[in-house]
């Protein structure tokens, strides 16, 4: 229990309104977007500035109390679940947009900024943000640099780690740290920027990112390929890149994904198909022309059972509505529903989705799966009910041999939801046991007493999603 010495300390530091011990939210801030697993905080804090979270961490460090840095909790992989008690400190009030360069096309922002209302910034001032979380319209720009989130647009523009050139960050010892800047070129030293995003916030509090902006794309131009053949779908995926071709969004739905988002959203989707192709490319308007006709003739080679492509900006929405809705549809089938993710090579899609098929039935569970086809990065989703312990621990058995199944093919365990709790005692199987002693060298020399984040990322045993209650 946290000591009221401590707790006065805190309430000075942000004011009394902005730090809260009663269970209202204690509770709420116990579980994020992970099914399955909780664990109660000891308070929670709410603050403003840096100045601020320098204090609030120096108080935490000389009564080594754990924190947990948070955004808007809407992570897969138990990143933000207190499991070690401690403090969670929430990055809401810190939501500003504190400039817009447009001499060097860069933002500097602060970490609890909502991702689709900084990318609607943005775009009203002509330019372009490109990472595009499916959790963007609650997820925070603090939270997509610590879990370096991706997106549909993925494969032509990158991830978050492309984009945020510079941070300002606060240490376990309350030491602020800055990396980078507003710089194209910068190899003084090692590239600190890149170790902070997709850190989870086990190795430093981000309160300031400095952010890339680009000119947007003239055009667009979107369409779907629906096939009765898995294979032809996937050989679609290598050949549209074999010929040089780099759509915006190309993302893939299997038959069981299909038929939920159907039943969902009433999009007249074919429901005998065993895999649909959805495909975006822009651009300017005489490369989109020819990058889609040519997409067009490589998707009737490989046998697509139809094309549609969209006449339209609403008609696009409508096609990417198949794809964004994939989730709800899938949860409104059972109590819970577990969403993972793991990447190949794209080369190996078809395989991966015929190993998922195949564990799912060897388990007798359900899994429907979709994702980001052009980059490998396949969304496994289970429908269950946590009130069943036994179906519980064969999906649980499933997804661990699908992310070996993964590792076979050459891929990894996780390609955007990060390790946090969940995957955290599979990350060996990645990295081999020298990675995982350097990455712990690493976090011994950013946060020697573990206090950010502790029980992430390094497992200290085998585990699985667990209920943990702390009174």
């Amino acid at each position: 229990m946290l000591e009221l010495e401590v707790k006065n300390r805190l309430r000075r530091i942000v004011g009394a309104q902005y730090f809260r011990d009663d269970n209202e939210a204690l509770i709420t801030h116990s579980y994020d977007g992970t099914p399955m697993l909780q664990s109660l905080p000891e308070g929670v804090i709410y603050p403003e500035n840096t100045a601020q979270v320098v204090e609030i961490m120096k108080t935490l460090a000389a009564h080594r109390i754990p924190l947990v840095s948070r955004g808007s909790g809407s992570n897969l992989c138990g990143g933000t679940v207190p499991i070690e008690g401690g403090i969670v400190m929430v990055m809401h009030r810190m939501n500003r947009i504190v400039e817009v360069d447009l001499e060097n096309l860069t933002a500097t922002v602060q970490p609890g900024l909502i991702t689709a209302e900084f990318i609607a910034e943005i775009e009203s001032l002509g330019l372009f943000y490109p990472p595009d979380p499916s959790s963007m319209r609650i997820s925070t720009i603090g939270g997509n640099i610590a879990e370096c989130s991706g997106g549909l647009r993925g494969l032509k523009y990158g991830t978050t780690k492309d984009y945020v050139i510079g941070l300002e960050a606060v240490l376990a010892n309350g030491e602020v740290l800055r990396t980078g800047g507003k710089l194209m070129k910068d190899v003084a030293g090692y590239d600190l920027t890149k170790l902070l995003i997709g850190s989870e916030g086990t190795l430093a509090i981000i309160t300031e990112a400095t952010i890339k902006l680009v000119p947007p794309p003239k055009t667009k131009k979107t369409m779907i390929a629906m096939y009765k053949d898995l294979y032809g779908a996937a050989r679609t995926v290598s050949r549209i890149i074999e010929s040089r071709i780099i759509p915006a969004t190309l993302e893939f739905m299997d038959n069981p994904t299909i038929r939920v988002v159907d039943d969902f959203a009433k999009l007249g989707l074919p429901r005998d198909m065993e895999a649909i192709l959805l495909i975006e490319q822009d651009g300017d308007p005489e490369a989109v022309e020819r990058d889609m006709d040519e997409i067009c003739a490589i998707c009737k080679l490989e046998l697509a059972d139809r094309l549609e492509v969209a006449e339209s900006r609403e008609h696009a929405e409508r096609l990417l509505t198949a794809r964004r809705s994939a989730f709800t549809a899938l949860a409104r089938l059972r109590p819970t529903t577990i969403l993972e993710d793991a990447t190949v090579p794209r080369s190996k899609i078809a395989d991966m989705v015929l190993r998922i098929n195949e564990i799912a039935r060897k388990y007798d569970v359900s899994i429907a799966t979709f994702g980001h086809a052009g980059d490998g990065n396949l969304h496994p989703t289970a429908t269950t009910d946590a009130r069943d312990h036994d179906e519980v621990h064969r999906v649980e058995k499933a997804f661990e041999e699908i992310f070996e199944a993964a590792i076979e093919l050459g891929g990894t365990i996780t390609g955007e939801h990060g390790v946090g709790f969940v995957k955290a005692p599979f990350l060996e199987w990645k990295v081999g046991k020298s990675g995982i002693e350097v990455m712990r060298g690493i976090k011994q020399a950013f946060d020697p007493d573990n206090l950010l984040n502790p029980g992430k990322m390094f497992a200290k045993e085998t585990r699985k999603r667990v209920v943990i209650h702390r009174g």
